[in-house]
């Protein structure tokens, strides 16, 4: 066998593992991870330069123009993880989960560029964020049964206990026993089941809290019983 066939035989696993890995890593993700790195690197390196409170007017226009390029990778890179964790969770939960997500990924991510930009900047964040602070303790306090239904749907949305169109069983004390159902949508706060009672919307937090299970097929809990009993008459 000559050398250039050899190495085309031995490279053809490590070229279907990176196809495999291609096909499995979207674009969205690629470009969400290649923004992030250039946005720190820049910021690294402002910083390292001495920013745009240098002595040197000239190290002071590249520090204002490497801030102006954190905040345009700091969006791009927002927007492609935001489009990313939106196809993922649309595949996972639907539309109703997936808008809101998209949102919320929206505002952290320009919330953390705005930040890191005026520091970028030298604009003075340390008010800011001391008052933030206590905003948000008052404001998590006050929706603390909001924010605990908000990150059991966000455990339920990767964990996949059931899926939209699944019927399905939850036993549960708070919600007054078993229950069955058909999911109908699933989103970050509630799930939606369609009952022989009607359309019930249950929180997260308690669907987190409860055992879910598909409903059992009568004809296979049959089968199942007479097995057991036929066991039970068979064993002297």
């Amino acid at each position: 066998m000559s050398p250039s066939r050899l190495f085309l035989d031995d490279g053809a696993p490590v070229r279907a593992a990176l196809r495999a890995v291609e096909a499995r890593v979207k674009p969205d993700f690629r470009k969400a991870v290649a923004f992030a790195v250039l946005a720190l690197t820049i910021d690294g390196v402002t910083h390292g330069i001495g920013g745009v409170r240098s002595t040197s007017a000239h190290i002071r226009l590249i520090a204002y123009g490497c801030a102006v390029m954190f905040v345009g990778f700091g969006v791009l890179a927002t927007r492609s993880a935001a489009n990313e964790v939106t196809r993922v969770s649309r595949q996972r939960a639907g539309t109703a989960a997936a808008t809101p997500l998209r949102l919320i990924i929206l505002l952290l991510g320009y919330l953390a560029v705005l930040l890191v930009s005026l520091d970028l900047f030298a604009v003075p964040v340390g008010h800011l964020l001391v008052g933030g602070a206590v905003t948000g303790v008052i404001v998590g306090i006050a929706a603390q049964q909001t924010l605990g239904n908000l990150f059991a749907g966000l455990v339920l949305m990767f964990s996949r206990p059931y899926v939209p169109g699944e019927r399905i069983r939850v036993r549960a004390g708070a919600l007054g026993g078993a229950l069955d159902g058909t999911v109908t949508s699933v989103g970050l706060t509630y799930t939606t089941m369609e009952t022989a009672d009607g359309i019930v919307n249950i929180p997260n937090s308690g669907l987190l809290g409860a055992a879910v299970g598909p409903i059992p097929d009568p004809d296979r809990t049959g089968e199942l019983a007479r097995l057991a009993d036929a066991s039970r008459q068979a064993t002297p």
